[in-house]
């Protein structure tokens, strides 16, 4: 499996066989947390930690979770720049999971961070504010599990001509342009709520990215997004570059400017 391949079966895993990661595992989902990277800085650390193995506590999640006995940690900074970068790097961690046979879910709210923050020690400026499990996914999908992609939505995206513009944001992207391969990736990446923050700009040969505020996850969602274009255009044979540019065309409903991407072949 490839990585395209893997952003189009990618799907939110919230029940898990119960069984241990093995060693061999692990080290491979470690090795995959250091070679993630982000364009944009900020602080994020990632960390794998094991609950419920009979010998440490099962930490809550309110239900959400069944079966799970590997998390992943992720500790960010208070500022824009981390959370885009947390969505970013992990996502790259999410999809070689998901390569590996292996589920996840990004969860930021439903769960009790007191429980699964105990003994951890995080850079400063940071604080954990997102975990995922990490397991094989159960055979069959919980009636919770059921219920909870059905009350998120996941499946009903927004059409492509309402994310994605040309020249300004009332004309469509058209789907045939240079940049849509790598845009129609984007629109599938996961976000909170299925609440799909990501909008887009087309001018020349760049891509601006701005995104409507709809919750305190809105920019890291919005890494996540564009972890997925980057990786569709790396796949591609694209080489190019995120940079901030100064004078943006304004964007209607209080849509906020993040970073431009312009291909540099």
């Amino acid at each position: 499996m490839n990585t395209i391949e893997a952003i189009l079966q990618r799907r939110s895993v919230r029940n898990y066989n119960g069984e241990l990661l093995s060693d061999e595992i692990i080290g491979k989902l470690e090795e995959a947390i250091r070679h993630a990277y982000s364009p944009f800085g900020g602080k994020v650390t990632i960390r794998i930690a094991r609950f419920g193995n009979g010998e440490e506590y099962r930490p809550s999640t309110y239900g959400v979770i069944k079966g799970a006995t590997d998390y992943f940690l992720l500790g960010i900074g208070e500022d824009e720049v981390s959370a885009l970068s947390a969505g970013f790097r992990f996502e790259q961690v999410v999809l070689k999971a998901w390569e590996m046979g292996l589920g996840t879910c990004w969860i930021a709210a439903t769960f009790k961070g007191s429980q699964f923050d105990r003994g951890q020690k995080w850079p400063e400026g940071e604080r954990l504010k997102i975990i995922s499990p990490v397991g094989v996914p159960a055979e069959k999908k919980s009636f919770l599990e059921k219920m909870m992609r059905t009350l998120v939505g996941s499946h009903n995206r927004k059409p492509f001509g309402e994310l994605f513009f040309t020249d300004d944001f009332k004309k469509p992207l058209p789907e045939d342009n240079t940049f849509a391969e790598s845009l129609k990736m984007l629109r599938l990446a996961p976000s909170s709520t299925n609440s799909q923050p990501w909008r887009c700009l087309v001018k020349d040969d760049r891509v601006l990215f701005y995104y409507k505020p709809k919750s305190p996850v809105s920019v890291l969602d919005c890494g996540i997004g564009m972890c997925h274009f980057n990786e569709s255009e790396k796949f591609n044979g694209h080489k190019g570059e995120f940079f901030k540019e100064t004078d943006v065309p304004e964007a209607p409903d209080n849509w906020k400017y993040l970073y431009s991407y312009k291909r540099n072949n």
